[in-house]
């Protein structure tokens, strides 16, 4: 069990990614300011809106987790998410992508059981 318990905290490779572009954007920023670069400055704007950029196709691409609690076997941050091509129920980066299925949608797409013959 980890020092967190035993749940899942969404660690993804989509959201590794983007922690890491948006903390070196603000790095970057932040020495403009200091040092008076205002090329530093737009420098890390950039580098903070790449960072959502390539975290929103990431997601897209089955690299994120949709929201709330996931099975223990897809806690690891290299597993995908086989869902994501037809979108999670109330994901605003789904929406965003025109892949707007909601949890009752979900529910109705699947087949109902054929009911068994005596």
């Amino acid at each position: 069990m980890s020092a967190h318990g035993h749940v899942d905290l969404g660690h993804t490779l989509a959201g590794w990614t983007g922690t890491t572009l948006a903390g070196l954007g603000s790095a970057v920023a932040g020495a403009g300011i200091c040092l008076d670069r205002t090329w530093a400055l737009w420098l890390g704007a950039a580098l903070a809106v790449l960072a959502a950029a390539v975290t929103w196709a990431l997601h897209l691409a089955g690299w994120g987790k949709p929201s709330g609690p996931r099975p223990a076997a897809q806690w690891d941050w290299r597993v995908r998410d086989a869902g994501a091509r037809h979108g999670h129920p109330d994901c605003l980066g789904c929406r965003l992508a025109g892949r707007t299925v909601t949890a009752t949608a979900r529910t109705r797409a699947r087949p109902e059981p054929a009911p068994a013959h005596p």
